[in-house]
């Protein structure tokens, strides 16, 4: 009787304990602002933020930098601003002598990329298609004069055992320095070809094919690979050892090399699905580049709304315009398309209680929308503040922001207050943070954004 009568009390209390606490509901307003955010959007190309760009149509690859004078000013005339830095460099310049590396022309180029702001695409490509980019001159005297290569854009014969000796054996030197490096954002899989581009890789023999993409699977544990969208050898068996993204170096090419063929019509989108990349966007990062510039596509009257849709369509995060203008009538083509390259989180609705004990748990809903057409793949750091004169306290949440695909994403959790938080009013602030210092580096697509990054969501009252 009396384990009733407590049931019955307790039934009877329960609406009052759980409206007692006021639920707050906020709704954030879109903003439709162009925001620069970490790993996605434009790219510069052998230069970096503030630098002036390439003039005409003409552009540079594969040389060491030549860095200009920096004047203070990050801004990009005629050139959209930027997250990412991208250096390609040849062999020969890294390994000038057998054993040797040049470190300091990537750690400077590491060290400048994050003084202006950005984050490093690195690839190494093995050769040119000139005398002053052949293979390294030790490397070629070993050889000796090759002749007679069964494919054109080889310079020396992968089939050799000290191709894989050498040019992998330097790819696993370079991944022993610098995998996981806080300011690399990624590494292109580049084992042959001019350019690194990858040409011949499918007549290559399934040994020496594992052995150079094994040099990249083995030397880079934690900094993200980019293979060339190169045959589907070479891409299923990247793809069979761990998450790699795609890249390809012609993006825009509407009839350039034929009248009858095309990149975009007749590679693309076949080589996508036949070599088994469809899907590789969902865990690791999609970045195209230029087929030669912007401009070159204006002058040839191809559509660019075309080319960037189709971009959209295959789930790019970043592009490489080679640090070449942008024409000014398609900078609203450009906008719209930096609006939708990546990931780009709203925050539609958030619920949380008005008061919360010091000690205790604060439980909250949340539903996101990611507005872009790709993931973050970068492990940042969804948190709350709680912030008032006098104190500070980020709440940092198990969120993994990976998994947050393109369309509405659901994160209901809670977060634990510390017990020593000092009672009083706090507003209550969201932000996403950098992955290894407490600042928020991502910026939401939402307004109110307070001048240090984070977002109010209203008034907290912490309590005993």
């Amino acid at each position: 009787m009396r384990i009733a009568y407590f049931f019955a009390i307790l039934i009877w209390l329960w609406p009052l304990t759980t409206f007692s606490q006021d639920t707050i509901t906020v709704r954030p307003k879109e903003s439709d602002d162009v925001w620069t955010n970490p790993g996605i959007g434009f790219m510069t190309f052998q230069r970096f933020n503030g630098d002036k760009l390439n003039e005409g149509q003409k552009w540079t690859e594969g040389y060491p930098i030549i860095y200009q004078d920096f004047d203070g000013s990050l801004e990009n005339d005629s050139h959209p601003m930027t997250s990412l830095a991208y250096f390609r460099v040849y062999w020969r310049f890294v390994e000038p002598a057998k054993d040797e590396y040049r470190w300091d022309l990537i750690d400077k180029t590491l060290e400048t990329a994050k003084a202006r702001g950005q984050t490093l695409l690195l690839r190494i490509a093995p050769y040119g298609t000139g005398a002053d980019n052949d293979v390294p001159d030790w490397y070629r005297k070993m050889l000796g004069k090759e002749e007679g290569l069964p494919v054109k854009k080889w310079r020396t014969n992968p089939e050799d055992p000290r191709y894989v000796e050498h040019f992998g054996g330097m790819i696993r030197d370079l991944g022993e320095r610098y995998d996981g490096h806080p300011v690399l954002e990624s590494v292109d899989l580049s084992i042959v070809g001019a350019w690194g581009e990858g040409a011949g890789s499918a007549q290559l023999t399934q040994k020496t094919r594992e052995a150079l993409v094994d040099s990249y699977l083995e030397a880079f544990q934690e900094t993200h690979l980019i293979m060339l969208l190169s045959d589907e050898k070479t891409n299923r068996y990247g793809l069979s050892k761990r998450n790699v993204g795609w890249r390809v170096d012609c993006l825009g090419d509407m009839g350039g090399f034929s009248p009858t063929w095309c990149h975009m019509c007749y590679y693309y989108p076949q080589a996508i699905i036949n070599f088994g990349m469809k899907d590789a966007w969902k865990k690791a990062p999609v970045t195209l580049e230029v087929c030669w510039v912007i401009q070159h596509w204006k002058d040839k009257g191809w559509d660019v709304d075309y080319i960037i849709d189709q971009s959209l369509k295959w789930h790019i995060s970043s592009f490489n315009a080679k640090s070449s203008p942008v024409p000014d009538e398609w900078l609203p083509q450009v906008n719209r398309w930096l609006k939708s390259m990546g990931y780009r989180f709203v925050l539609r609705k958030f619920t949380y209680p008005s008061k919360v004990k010091a000690g205790n748990s604060l439980s909250f809903t949340s539903w996101w929308e990611n507005r872009g057409v790709a993931p973050c793949y970068q492990p940042f750091r969804l948190a709350f503040r709680l912030d008032r004169s006098g104190g500070k306290v980020i709440l940092v949440t198990d969120a993994d922001l990976r998994l947050w695909l393109p369309g509405d994403n659901l994160y209901d959790n809670a977060v634990i207050v510390p017990s020593d938080t000092a009672t009083g009013e706090y507003d209550l602030q969201i932000g996403v943070l950098d992955k290894r210092i407490d600042e928020p580096s991502v910026k939401l697509a939402i307004e109110g954004r307070r001048q240090d990054g984070w977002y109010s969501l209203g008034k907290i009252s912490v309590q005993r």
